[in-house]
């Protein structure tokens, strides 16, 4: 914030010291100002997120216009401070006003108009110089109550200003988003900003407002006021709405939780086939037409092997874990999961539990809500088959579940012999993610041999299964297949029986022998999901993808971008 170096202007009509009551007064609304200031910035960074899916990107965005439009507003503010007490509390209603809806319309442009970036935009530099507005004329009527050296008083400005900034920051996601979602918590906030600016003025420099300014105050701040909380009261039908606008199928489950906002839809064809779908943060994460296909291809290959203990990062409609225990000598099932809400509708929602068959209710099975990468730190048990089902590596959150340091907890999370498969996306639409998750994998130590299927939901989505076992790769699998292989006669799968594209020592990708009856795989089906078309076959030179360097993120982004 920017705090004019020129000399407060004389105030228009003498100003009595009010003593520390008032000082106490403008102080109290400096703290209130930052407070609201800073939710309204966090508020536009998590809409950012939840609905892009980019919280770096968001972020960056948002504070860097913000900051830039502060210094401008108090720039603008110069010629104001001669009508210090009346301009700054317009402003206050003002920022009030568009601080409070700013959230509502930015949702109802993304839901509608499909302009969130522009909407976005337009109200971070509004916001900004609002807010950067308000410090200077703070400072001069911190003035106008006690004259005192400029050091001083923008010490105690800052001081109250550093420390309300400190209390909105830990109220945004501690209190206001669990207690009033993000609608109505802007809108709250709102409220509250109203009430400290014009409470201020109205209270303290009530001598400076001429009559006509008081009526104008006074109208403006009902006109306000009722907009806020007309506009909290129809809030919930309002998400109801625009949520409902952004899914082609009724809506039949929504909550948003401190993690994601979680949508479940339904649809019922002519002939009476319904299509449950769950959407997390806006992406497709299962249809039940076709999961299936999906889930087995993810679990059974992994199962060809020891299985009594299983691992299962993620998943947690618990689809996965529901073919996992098709096998009855697996002995325990682990699922761990970040969002306690999404294990709690696999378990309680009858549409999902009837898809996953009641996979909670199985005594084998251990249900954890936790971050994957941090309970992997701290796990100290070894698996027999890791099976790793995460969002697509689209946004900063997740892109740490593709790194070289996840890989790295997972491989010591294994087992002698064990085996890991790992969803990595469309080979299709997003080939140098695909490709990138494998050169991460073994630059983890994980031999990997990759494979694809086609689903009608998603496209054509692909797999990395892998080991970590040392030694001359077995007959099933083959070292890296080249382009002189396939242009000078080299191995074929139909001349050597082997695997195209497997890392030495990677494990067989067969079905085990006693894999319970399967819809979508037979043993010629997954020996034909291990070959990749020229134009989809692996891309030389990707680095792997760090905690430090997410390379997936930047592959994921800009390929899914183009779709």
């Amino acid at each position: 914030m920017s705090v004019s170096a020129e000399p407060a202007a004389e105030p228009a009509v003498p100003v009595k010291p009010r003593g520390r009551v008032a000082r106490t007064a403008v102080l109290v609304a400096v703290f209130i100002c930052a407070a609201c200031g800073l939710v309204y910035e966090l508020a536009l960074v998590a809409l950012g997120s939840y609905l892009i899916g980019d919280t770096v990107g968001q972020a960056s965005i948002v504070l860097s216009l913000m900051v830039f439009a502060m210094g401008v507003g108090a720039l603008a503010a110069k010629p104001l401070q001669r009508w210090a007490a009346p301009a700054f509390a317009g402003i206050e209603l003002l920022l009030a006003l568009l601080g409070g809806v700013s959230v509502l319309g930015l949702y109802a442009a993304f839901a509608w108009l499909s302009l969130y970036m522009p909407a976005l935009i337009a109200t971070a530099l509004v916001l900004g110089v609002l807010i950067g507005a308000e410090i200077p004329l703070l400072m001069v009527l911190l003035q106008r109550i006690r004259r005192q050296d400029a050091g001083s008083a923008v010490a105690d400005l800052f001081a109250a200003d550093y420390v309300g900034g400190l209390v909105g920051g830990l109220a945004f996601p501690f209190l206001l988003l669990p207690l009033f979602g993000q609608v109505q918590g802007a809108l709250l906030v709102g409220m509250v900003n109203a009430a400290a600016g014009i409470g201020l003025v109205l209270t303290v420099f009530r001598r400076e407002l001429s009559k006509r300014a008081t009526l104008l105050l006074t109208g403006a701040t009902v006109l306000v006021g009722g907009v806020l909380v007309g506009a909290y009261a129809f809030a919930d039908d309002f998400e109801v709405t625009a949520r409902q606008a952004l899914y082609a199928d009724p809506v039949v489950h929504s909550e948003r939780t401190p993690y994601q906002d979680v949508v479940l839809t339904e649809s019922v064809s002519l002939n009476g086939n319904s299509d449950t779908r769950l959407y997390l943060n806006g992406d497709l994460q299962f249809s039940s037409m076709d999961e299936y296909r999906y889930h087995e291809a993810l679990v059974h290959p992994a199962m060809a092997g020891p299985r009594e203990r299983v691992l299962v990062l993620g998943g947690g409609d618990g689809l996965a874990l529901r073919e996992v225990l098709r096998y009855p000598d697996v002995r325990e099932a682990t699922l761990v999961d970040l969002d306690p809400a999404v294990l709690e509708l696999a378990r309680t929602d009858p549409r999902v539990s009837t898809l996953n068959q009641d996979a909670f209710a199985d005594p084998r099975v251990r249900a954890i809500a936790a971050d994957a990468f941090s309970w992997l730190r701290d796990n100290r048990e070894r698996y027999d088959v890791v099976l790793v089902d995460m969002p697509d590596a689209d946004s900063t959150a997740t892109a740490k579940l593709y790194s070289t340091e996840f890989y790295g907890l997972v491989r010591h999370a294994m087992s002698d012999n064990a085996r890991v498969v790992v969803q990595a996306g469309s080979p299709f639409f997003a080939p140098k993610a695909f490709w990138c998750i494998e050169s991460t994998m073994r630059s983890a130590g994980l031999n990997t041999v990759p494979y694809q299927i086609a689903m009608p939901s998603f496209g054509e989505w692909g797999f990395h299964l892998a080991n970590v076992t040392s030694g001359s790769a077995p007959d099933s699998a083959v070292s890296i297949e080249t382009a002189d292989d396939r242009t000078t006669g080299g191995p074929s799968i139909a001349a050597s029986g082997r695997t195209p594209l497997a890392s030495p020592g990677a494990p067989p990708l067969r079905l085990p022998a006693d894999a319970p009856p399967l819809r979508s795989l037979d043993a010629a089906t997954l020996q034909a999901a291990a070959t990749f078309s020229p134009d989809r076959t692996r891309i030389p030179g990707l680095e792997p993808s760090t905690l430090m360097h997410p390379t997936i993120l930047e592959y994921a982004q800009g390929e899914w971008a183009n779709y």
